[in-house]
């Protein structure tokens, strides 16, 4: 077991920077999922820790060791991959068992690793399978079984579960926080995917552009974020955005709603005075109009989903989502009265689009 440290960690293609000089530090035995849309750096950096990339700039360590100049096979990390990366021609046991042999491994603590293996994926029925004989979600967690009985410092997981259908990654997604919980090991874990992130994590680290954009526990980055880039990336739906000025304590929207200033910014309400600022409200944060400040606006879309509702509504020139209640069923083209709990709005300066409050 082991923490995991970046510091200035840098990772160049002649001029163009994918990485930038990014600082973190992963407690031993913690869950860090890196989270961020395509070409935001997180792959590349799973992928220099583990010693497939070379780094440009900064360092690593694992424990106490500085790794940059390691090979992987002396990291002692375990990677899994998106693709699975099996063996064809070898049953599930030899591939579980390959990289033990590699290493040295005596044969009589080889069976019981795999065989302790495979009974906490539950795939002890499958030892005896060649990999064309699985499932998507059986290989994903042969694969996984081939890590764990590496019994690395670090688990390394790349996009795992991309190539599963919606029920599957679900499952697989269940095993992985098992796996967490029973065997307690450093992981560091990355995808795009924001369900995964929130449901997986004990920190997310949000990259945007191959720098940080905010560390945080899930509960830290949805209730708190820092920008406007992180409070639409986390959530589903995605938070909602309008523009509006404060105006004598109000927020004044295009086409004349306005709401008051949140309450945990209202002591700068003198300071913010004048400012343009984006306003967000998540869909799920809509109230009854009799139990909030009334927004008005016009019905655009509407979306049963069963256990709720979804309606699309303009409100100047933005489009909301409220997530509300499954027998509201307003008409498209219809006037909306919704109301907002002024405590949940959050506040981000137009210009930075960084969180004021």
């Amino acid at each position: 077991m082991s923490s995991v440290s970046f510091r200035k960690l840098e990772k160049n293609y002649g001029a163009l920077k994918i990485v930038k000089g990014i600082d973190l530090e992963i407690a031993d035995r913690e869950f860090v999922v890196l989270v961020g849309p395509s070409g935001c750096g997180k792959s590349t950096t799973l992928r220099m820790l583990a010693g497939l990339e070379s780094i440009s700039g900064g360092e690593i360590r694992i424990g106490d060791r500085v790794v940059n100049k390691l090979p992987p096979r002396e990291r002692d990390i375990a990677m899994v991959f998106q693709d699975y990366a099996l063996y064809p021609h070898k049953t599930v046991y030899e591939n579980m068992a390959f990289s033990l042999k590699v290493r040295g491994v005596p044969a009589s603590e080889i069976k019981p690793r795999i065989a302790q293996a495979a009974e906490m994926l539950g795939i002890e029925q499958l030892l005896e399978r060649k990999p064309s004989q699985l499932s998507g979600g059986q290989r994903q967690r042969v694969a996984m079984g081939r890590a764990i009985v590496r019994r690395p410092q670090v688990f390394l997981f790349d996009e795992p579960l991309s190539n599963l259908d919606a029920k599957l990654r679900g499952q697989v997604r269940t095993e992985i926080k098992r796996l967490h919980q029973a065997i307690g090991t450093t992981i560091i874990y990355v995808t795009h995917d924001q369900v995964e992130a929130m449901t997986l994590a004990d920190r997310i680290v949000i990259l945007k552009g191959g720098e940080i954009e905010q560390v945080g526990t899930p509960d830290e980055v949805y209730n708190n974020p820092a920008s406007v880039f992180v409070g639409g990336f986390i959530g589903s739906p995605a938070m909602n955005f309008a523009k509006g000025t404060i105006r004598g304590g109000q927020i004044a929207f295009d086409g004349g709603a306005q709401l008051p200033v949140t309450a945990n910014a209202a002591g700068k309400a003198t300071a913010l005075e004048g400012r343009d600022v984006v306003v967000g409200i998540r869909p799920e944060h809509f109230v009854s109009s009799a139990e909030g400040q009334t927004l008005a606006g016009r019905v655009q879309v509407v979306e049963p989903l069963g256990s709720d509702t979804l309606i699309h509504f303009a409100l100047g020139q933005a489009t909301l989502t409220a997530r509300v209640a499954p027998e509201m069923r307003p008409q498209p083209g219809e006037t909306l009265s919704i109301g907002v709990d002024p405590s949940r709005i959050h506040l981000f300066d137009a210009a930075t689009e960084r969180a004021l409050s």
